[in-house]
């Protein structure tokens, strides 16, 4: 939706040069900053054969590039149709297309078409944890276009309505939609985050839409706004949270303490000592998450009160 109310009054001004270079720019530092987060701490030259390239801000500054451009080119019919084409050709890809050396299609984590291209092109640069397929993958990009697609739709059918009452209606109505045609479409096609399938695209969307409708309802029009609080320091300084957040996991992980069979990770001796010694695993896992977020939210809140908002 940002894209939308961020370059409404760039297409009332006319486009230039100078808006597609900052388009550009823009991506190409949202994914650099996903290539130092999957880089650092170790800044090695050895580690770039095996770094991961696919990532989230990576994925991020393709779909904010594509997505841009196609905000600023086409109108919102257009933009309906290329979102359908890209979420059809996704669908028609995965499940007729025959896989290189398995035959049949498939939806398998290993043996599916977009699995297979990632590592045709991206071998020993995927996600760590499995190595022979990503979640970020090359393939999946389409279809996740189609989801900032229809996240510029619904900010285009917001600022189109103007009563508060049938903004909420229609962007709750439309979510619920989307939803009904997810779910129908993923008798054929799963609902799959890791596959990002057309089917999780649309009911992803749908609940999306019907929560910001929600938000919208209680925070603007109600006016119950200092609960949301939390969520503005965390809004707008979203890009340094991100990585600040991947920084302190890996430093984290990777900083050891004791020796031999004894050793562990601080994030493990922080986790055993202060969380697991007095709660259930699950528990002490969500009270860790927790605790993070709290110790962000605090940073998050200095910054907003001293107007530090870091930008790309």
């Amino acid at each position: 939706m940002s894209i939308h109310f961020a370059y409404q009054p760039k297409l009332d001004e006319g486009l230039t040069k100078k808006t597609f270079l900052k388009i550009a720019k823009r991506m190409l530092i949202i994914f650099g900053l996903g290539i130092f987060l999957a880089w650092f701490p170790v800044f090695s030259l050895e580690r770039l054969s095996h770094l991961r390239i696919p990532g989230v801000l990576q994925r991020i500054s393709l779909v904010f590039f594509f997505c841009s451009i196609i905000y600023l080119k086409t109108n919102w019919l257009g933009q309906i149709r290329i979102a359908a084409i890209l979420l059809v050709s996704y669908f028609l890809l995965m499940t007729i297309i025959p896989v290189p050396g398995y035959g049949v299609s498939s939806l398998e984590a290993e043996t599916n078409l977009g699995a297979w291209l990632d590592r045709l092109l991206l071998e020993g640069h995927l996600w760590s944890q499995s190595k022979t397929w990503d979640p970020e993958g090359l393939l999946s990009t389409i279809p996740a276009i189609a989801t900032g697609l229809l996240g510029i739709l619904a900010g285009q059918l917001f600022s189109k309505i103007e009563k508060p009452e049938l903004r909420t209606t229609w962007l709750f109505f439309t979510g619920c939609v989307l939803i009904v045609t997810g779910m129908g479409w993923g008798l054929f096609f799963p609902i799959n985050k890791s596959l990002w399938t057309s089917s999780y695209v649309l009911y992803t969307a749908g609940i999306a839409m019907q929560f910001f409708a929600f938000c919208y309802w209680v925070i603007d029009v109600q006016g119950w706004k200092k609960w949301a609080t939390p969520f503005v320091y965390y809004g707008v300084n979203a890009i340094f949270v991100f990585v600040a957040s991947g920084m302190l996991a890996k430093m984290l992980t990777r900083t050891k303490i004791g020796e031999g069979e004894n050793q562990t990770s601080l994030w493990g001796y922080i986790y055993k000592n202060v969380y697991a010694s007095w709660l259930p695993p699950k528990d002490a896992s969500l009270a860790f998450a927790i605790s993070l977020i709290l110790l962000f939210l605090l940073i998050l809140w200095q910054m907003y009160k001293r107007k530090i908002f870091i930008k790309v």
